[in-house]
């Protein structure tokens, strides 16, 4: 019987959701309800067959496997460099339950190893075909021009300014609702590169965490390119295109060259936003803490956007009694980052969310959905079409809102679908 009303409850999320982005729409008579619907069909079919079906669900499984291949040649690097620090034995006799493991060193280095090898797999057209082939189902089943279908179809594994990269020369041209859904697929996916730092973070909290984000950012696209095309409809031509590759390397060398140096921005960008994010978030809860306690517990930062945000999470299918932790972590993913969010997902005490909890909120946070992703595409995009840099301003907000209302949409369906087996 619960189980059943938590379905009914994820349904009316959905409902809920395409009736927000109709109400905030730009130009509600222009809206394709039929589009619309073939989108969410479309997530819901591919869920299922990602979900449902053992063949696909053996590939994804195997690709966690070759995440933890990654990850041990991965420590064979990093305790080499950093030694015990990153992995290697320890000189020392460990105290019982103490735990060893630096994040820094023996976590994050992955993403420069994914991201040098991302970048040969660029080189050696592996990647491009199989962003070609999703590309291409993309415009046939959801009706859009073949730029914006190499873009989105991209955004399953590159970031969000990387993927327009490979449709820059058409980003000029795209009309105000393609441009729209640019942004908001960036926001409502995440990034190869990043997908393995989230799956060390929540190894142990949910289960086959890298097959859970790997499917969030499949699923997530016609969700981002439906509610974008409702608040802001297409009228006009759809813009045809295709694939431009940006990177030109003389050999496979110097492609895992650049993927490294890449790599390691990145790495060095995670690490910054993780230091002054986390003590933010420790410092805003000083300070509420100088509040009056709710319900016996110490005002903070998690106390307080988890009762703002916890009907949102029971509108994903999620157990009020759990709405409010749940609710804090949407919280977090939006007005910190998403690393943050998974930081605080793994870190809660057993129990205080189910499995199933835990899964629909791995999906629900698997995006780019935050405040800093809008000065990332301003910069980002607005470097590659100046001329629209201002139009780009002016979308920001929106595509934050769209992209979290495409994860939530994910995260309510994978909780439907789990509940039925």
């Amino acid at each position: 019987m619960e189980n059943m009303a938590l379905v009914l409850q994820a349904c009316a999320g959905l409902i809920l959701f395409f009736a927000l982005a109709w109400l905030f729409s730009e130009n509600r008579k222009q809206v394709n309800f039929k589009a619309a619907l073939m989108g969410l069909g479309i997530q819901i079919a591919l869920a299922i067959i990602v979900t449902k079906f053992s063949i696909v669900r053996s590939v994804f499984l195997g690709i966690g496997d070759g995440v933890m291949a990654l990850k041990d040649a991965t420590v064979a690097g990093t305790s080499f460099v950093f030694g015990y620090l990153g992995g290697g034995d320890a000189p020392y006799h460990a105290k019982e339950g103490a735990n060893s493991f630096i994040f820094a060193f023996q976590a994050l280095p992955m993403v420069i190893v994914i991201s040098a090898i991302a970048m040969l797999l660029f080189h050696w057209k592996v990647l491009p075909i199989i962003v070609k082939a999703f590309s291409g189902a993309f415009q046939k089943t959801l009706g859009i021009g073949g730029a914006l279908g190499v873009c989105a179809a991209a955004k399953i594994f590159l970031g969000q300014t990387e993927a327009p990269l490979l449709v820059r020369p058409y980003l000029g041209k795209f009309t105000r609702s393609e441009l729209f859904t640019v942004m908001t697929a960036g926001m409502a996916t995440t990034s190869i590169s990043i997908m393995v730092v989230y799956a060390m973070i929540l190894e142990g909290a949910v289960p086959n965490p890298i097959a859970q984000i790997l499917t969030a950012s499949i699923i997530s696209v016609p969700a981002a390119i439906t509610i974008s095309r409702i608040l802001i409809p297409q009228v006009g031509e759809d813009t045809s295109g295709h694939l431009v590759v940006p990177y030109q390397f003389s050999g496979s060398m110097e492609a895992v060259t650049q993927g490294t140096s890449d790599g390691m921005r990145l790495y060095i960008n995670i690490l910054a936003m993780l230091i002054v994010f986390l003590a933010i978030v420790a410092l805003a809860n000083t300070l509420l803490a100088l509040l009056p306690n709710i319900g016996g517990e110490p005002m903070s930062l998690q106390l307080l956007l988890g009762y703002l945000l916890a009907p949102l999470a029971w509108f994903l299918g999620i157990p009020w009694h759990e709405a409010v932790p749940a609710g804090a972590l949407l919280g977090k993913k939006t007005i910190l980052n998403e690393i943050v969010a998974f930081v605080g997902l793994a870190a809660l005490p057993k129990g205080l969310l189910s499995v199933k909890s835990s899964i629909i909120m791995t999906y629900a946070l698997a995006g780019f959905a935050n405040l800093s992703s809008i000065g990332i595409q301003i910069g980002g995009i607005g470097t590659m079409v100046p001329e629209r840099k201002q139009e780009i301003i002016s979308l920001g907000l929106k595509a934050l809102i769209a992209g979290t209302i495409a994860s939530c949409m994910s995260g309510a369906i994978i909780g439907i679908l789990y509940s039925f087996g």
